[in-house]
């Protein structure tokens, strides 16, 4: 009888073994899967509400999806933009931590520094986009090697591609004026080589810094009675307050000069610009090797944007009365002839 009830005991105990050991063996083949790639956690943190970094997102978000990595099937996307503050940014990207996300996505440069600052100790890889000069930003060394676990992609500004249109569709210019906000490193550094290129073609830079968006007004007012352009960069404040700007120089009836394709369809005569959603394709692509392992964000160098083509918007030449060389713009990637203000 003794026996028996041991016998009995024993295989109660073999079968809890069994059944812990299968619930054990299913947790650990659920973590597995998980870092296999079945599905991710993406937080996206962007610095400002604009066109250009719009299409950053947008066009990141479809190369994951061409990598097979696709929100409401494998992947959440958890969405936040700082509104042009840093200290929101840096708000967001210790949160992200916290919810220990599989990737954080940066777009534009502060952004980026706050997330790498925040998720340096987690093993939370970084993918920044629309950063003009990530060595200049600490985000990259000179070599264009990653400082840690962090990479992405660049917007570099073609300077002399900008200064070779300005001159071409205004030849006799001297003077442009460019507004740019003293705490954003990369519109510091994309000055100085406006600076350093514009005697090569007979331009004077007259540059405006400025703290917030308060002083942009006041700025813009004083800036357009010194010059005969405005050429607006790819700074997030000033950028978000695009119309701004654009309402001073149009009442001093001299053009703006956007830096990419949305700047001009919101009233810019022109630019030289790179195409954005194309740029956030290509770093999702990257994003996505990450993701699924075949690569990592520390041994991955940051990828700059393809060549700048010609944007015109007519109607904003209209408005001021200026005169477009027909021959010069037929070659345009892009003439849009309404202004289509979001």
């Amino acid at each position: 009888m003794k026996k028996k009830v041991l016998s009995v005991i024993l295989a109660a105990v073999c079968t809890m073994g069994l059944m812990a050991g299968c619930g054990a063996e299913g947790s650990k083949g659920s973590t597995q899967s998980g870092a296999k790639g079945d599905s991710y956690t993406v937080g996206i943190s962007q610095f400002a509400e604009h066109g250009s970094l719009d299409n950053c997102r947008e066009g990141f978000l479809e190369g994951l999806k061409e990598e097979g990595i696709e929100e409401g099937k494998n992947l959440k996307v958890d969405y936040q933009n700082a509104q042009t503050d840093t200290g929101t940014a840096s708000t967001i990207a210790d949160s992200f931590v916290s919810e220990k996300v599989d990737m954080i996505c940066a777009i534009a440069t502060p952004c980026a520094a706050s997330a790498y600052n925040s998720a340096m100790n987690a093993d939370i890889p970084t993918v920044y986009t629309a950063v003009s000069d990530p060595v200049v930003a600490g985000l990259a060394k000179e070599d264009g090697s990653s400082v840690g676990n962090i990479t992405g992609s660049s917007d570099v500004l073609p300077v002399e591609e900008q200064l070779k249109m300005i001159r071409e569709m205004m030849p006799d210019a001297k003077k442009i004026g460019i507004l740019y906000t003293t705490s954003e490193a990369n519109s510091c550094s994309t000055i100085e080589e406006y600076k350093e290129l514009a005697d090569k073609y007979d331009f004077e830079i007259v540059d405006t810094g400025i703290n917030t968006s308060a002083d942009i007004e006041i700025a813009a007012s004083d800036l357009v009675s010194k010059v005969d352009c405005l050429c607006n960069l790819t700074d997030n404040t000033v950028v978000n307050a695009l119309q701004t700007v654009l309402d001073k120089a149009n009442g001093a009836k001299i053009p703006v000069f956007g830096s990419e394709i949305e700047q001009v369809k919101s009233g810019c005569v022109a630019s030289m610009g790179i195409d954005y959603y194309q740029l956030g394709i290509e770093t999702g692509k990257m994003a996505a090797k990450i993701l699924k392992g075949e690569e990592k964000a520390s041994d991955t160098p940051f990828i700059t944007a393809s060549k700048a083509e010609l944007y015109v918007n007519t109607a904003a030449a209209d408005k001021i009365g200026m005169t477009l060389d027909a021959d010069y713009i037929k070659d345009a990637a892009e003439t849009f002839d309404k202004i289509e203000v979001k």
